[in-house]
């Protein structure tokens, strides 16, 4: 499935001209000689003129054409620290549009209008197998597009596939049916491939507003919308996936990485996206394209979705490892929130501190080292507990809730299950009052975890279950210690 060329980062440099925005979480020290930030967690310093460069382009100034400000460009968008803006072009790339459907000539139809108005693009669908082919067909020739036909479903990984074997153009756009473009979409996400590092760009993927409760419920907690911010997108990073609702990409790229995987009926877009990053190809999510996507008709379909999310952990864990694990973390971060679930906030308190102490040693050479370390820590040790909290709810649930009924660690599995939900209707995902969207909230994340408990028991395969665990303060931590730069 992974045949081709690996892709060399370091030969293939962003174009000159665009301009670059720090990311929201990218910190700079020392006058701007030393960036924290990135994702994963990375200490990057400066030269004078390095740092002089940075805060040029932070201020508005395009990256100029001179190798080593290029190299110095790709370096930080690759960590996460910097991204591209891009202005939108008048004239894209030729592009086709390949969108797999099954049983929905409505939706289609929706799609297909809001296509067939822009230029350059050309259009593939492929049937996969609908009850009513007539249907499918009339709707594809009303809007001048080309049908392809498939007697027996293989699922839209297959669908996709069966038309991606007949682009003739050099970029293709995968694209559900249930799934309306804004105008002008590909004229604004187009100009990203003029990075050559760059093999697939996603749009943000938003739930169409509707004034039900359950459509209230996607507008904030839709698992195809990533959020505002932009980002690098691979295993182990902030970002870890984008899904194929809309995705673009490079054809030579996505038929080197082998396509979709045919056995893989949902999880398909994660495990192709992982496999074009492993390849070294960059992967960006750009959510200043916003499409817009039907929520599920009832509880009970958007119920079955959550748990066909769920149930691909288990085939993803067998082709991507620990990639998959619901929670990544230091051993020392385990450590201090085992201890607090167990009715020992001191102690856990004590084990977070000595993991500080030794992250400071680390960093004695920074500027302000020590006071930097508490923050990294904290954060770190912070975010950690959030991760815990939510593999609790979303995947260790049929174990942690037995385990309530013992007393020193009843607060901690109840605190674990409804605090992820809670601190999300407290920073605004407010589909109806506290109690409800709590209560969805964890419904939600508990019908994944049943999905995923029953790919594990189906595959006999328990890694999808499994934390990955790094070795701060001793190896790898928070800090990523193999891309501290150079003066």
């Amino acid at each position: 499935m992974t045949g081709g060329t690996v892709l060399c980062m370091a030969d293939l440099l962003p174009p000159s001209g665009i301009r670059l925005v720090a990311d929201d979480g990218l910190r700079r020290l020392d006058e701007g000689r030393v960036l924290v930030g990135g994702s994963p967690l990375r200490i990057v310093t400066l030269s004078d003129a390095g740092a002089a460069v940075v805060e040029a382009w932070l201020g508005g100034r395009p990256l100029a054409a001179v190798r080593s400000a290029r190299v110095l460009a790709r370096r930080l968008l690759d960590a996460g620290m910097l991204h591209p803006i891009v202005t939108p072009v008048d004239t894209p790339a030729p592009v086709t549009v390949v969108v797999p459907v099954k049983d929905d000539a409505d939706g289609l139809a929706r799609l297909l209008r809001t296509i067939d108005s822009q230029t350059a693009i050309t259009t593939l669908v492929v049937d996969d197998g609908s009850g009513d082919a007539d249907a499918i067909a009339h709707v594809a020739r009303s809007h001048g597009a080309t049908l392809e036909r498939r007697e027996t479903s293989g699922g839209p990984g297959v669908a996709r596939m069966t038309g991606l074997d007949r682009v003739e153009t050099d970029f293709v756009a995968f694209v559900d049916a249930d799934v309306e473009l804004p105008r002008g979409w590909w004229s604004a996400l187009s100009p990203h491939f003029d990075d050559p590092a760059v093999v697939a760009v996603a749009p943000r993927v938003i739930s169409a507003p509707g004034p039900s409760l359950r459509e209230r419920y996607e507008t904030v907690h839709s698992p195809l919308d990533l959020g505002p911010a932009p980002a690098s997108v691979a295993p182990r990073r902030r970002m870890a996936y984008v899904p194929s609702a809309v995705l673009t990409a490079r054809v030579d790229a996505v038929r080197a990485a082998g396509g979709f995987d045919a056995e893989l009926r949902t999880g398909e877009d994660v495990d192709l996206v992982w496999r074009l990053a492993d390849r070294g190809g960059t992967v960006r999510y750009a959510p200043e394209v916003r499409a817009q996507h039907r929520p599920r008709g009832s509880w009970v379909a958007m119920a079955r979705q959550r748990i066909a999310y769920g149930a691909s952990a288990a085939a993803l864990a067998e082709r991507h490892g620990a990639a998959v694990a619901p929670a990544r973390c230091s051993r020392w971060s385990l450590g201090a929130w085992g201890l607090v679930a167990l009715g020992r906030p001191v102690s856990g308190l004590a084990v977070a501190a000595g993991s500080t102490a030794a992250l400071a040693r680390r960093l004695a050479g920074l500027p302000d080292g020590r006071r930097e370390a508490m923050r990294i820590a904290g954060w770190g040790n912070l975010h950690a507990g959030s991760g815990l909290a939510r593999a609790v709810s979303r995947v260790w649930w049929p174990v942690a809730l037995p385990l309530a009924s013992f007393r020193p660690v009843r607060r901690g599995v109840i605190g674990a299950m409804v605090l992820p939900a809670a601190v999300g209707w407290i920073r605004g995902h407010r589909p109806a009052g506290p109690v409800r969207s709590v209560a969805l909230r964890i419904a939600d994340d508990m019908a994944y975890g049943i999905g995923v408990w029953r790919g594990v028991v189906a595959r006999r395969d328990a890694r999808a279950l499994l934390p990955e665990l790094t070795e701060w303060p001793g190896g790898r931590g928070p800090v990523e210690p193999d891309t501290v730069g150079t003066r």
